[in-house]
C-alpha cells in the first residue's frame, strides 16, 4: 500500500490517502497526532508521500518515527515543506516549525552517532537520497552560482524543499 499522508482533496494518483477530515479521497480518517495511527500496521507500507504537513506536526520526530514504523525497509519517504526562508514557511499560524536541510539528518542513526546525539529519543532510522529546492522568480531562472549565493544570503529565494528518504531498518 501507498500513502498519501495529510492528502486533504490533493491525494497522489496510486495512493491511499489520510487526512483528519473526511473527504473526496480520503481514504483514511486519522488524527496524525494519535500515535500510534491505529489504520495501519508495523511494515505494511511500500512508498510515502507528505506534502505540506511536516511544519504543522507538533512532535517531528513521533510524526516520522511513526512513518517508519509502518514502511518497510527501503521505502521511498517523500517529503515536501516550504523552505525556512521562505515567507511561506512562517506566515501560516498552524506552522509549528520551519524545514531546512539539516532537519533530516537528525533522521539518519549514523549521523546522530556520529554527532554524539544517540541519546535522542528517535527511533527511525532514514537515509537521505535527494533534495532539491523550488526557487522564486526571478532566481529561477539566474545561473546556479547567483542560486546558491541567494539561498544562503537571502529571504524568499525559495518557495518549497523536497526531501527524498529511504527507509532503514
Amino acid at each position: 500500500m501507498k500513502l498519501d499522508i495529510a492528502c486533504g482533496q490533493n491525494k497522489r494518483q496510486g495512493f491511499k490517502g489520510v487526512d483528519i477530515v473526511p473527504g473526496e479521497g480520503v481514504d483514511f480518517v486519522w488524527d496524525l497526532e494519535k500515535f500510534p495511527w491505529g489504520p495501519f500496521k508495523n511494515n505494511s507500507v511500500e512508498e510515502v508521500n507528505v506534502s505540506h504537513y511536516a511544519e504543522h506536526t507538533r512532535d517531528l520526530i513521533k510524526f516520522m518515527d511513526e512513518v517508519w514504523r509502518i514502511c518497510r525497509h527501503d521505502v521511498k519517504v517523500t517529503i515536501v515543506s516550504p523552505y525556512y526562508t521562505s515567507i511561506r514557511a512562517w506566515m501560516d499560524p498552524t506552522h509549528v516549525r520551519a524545514i531546512s536541510e539539516n532537519t533530516w539528518l537528525y533522521f539518519n542513526k549514523s549521523w546522530r552517532e556520529s554527532v554524539k546525539l544517540e541519546h535522542y529519543p528517535i527511533k527511525s532510522n532514514y537515509n537521505i537520497e535527494k533534495m532539491y529546492t523550488f526557487f522564486n522568480p526571478p532566481w529561477d531562472k539566474k545561473s546556479d552560482e547567483a542560486r546558491q549565493f541567494a539561498q544562503t544570503h537571502y529571504w524568499n529565494v525559495i518557495s518549497d524543499i523536497v526531501v527524498e528518504l529511504r527507509t532503514i531498518k
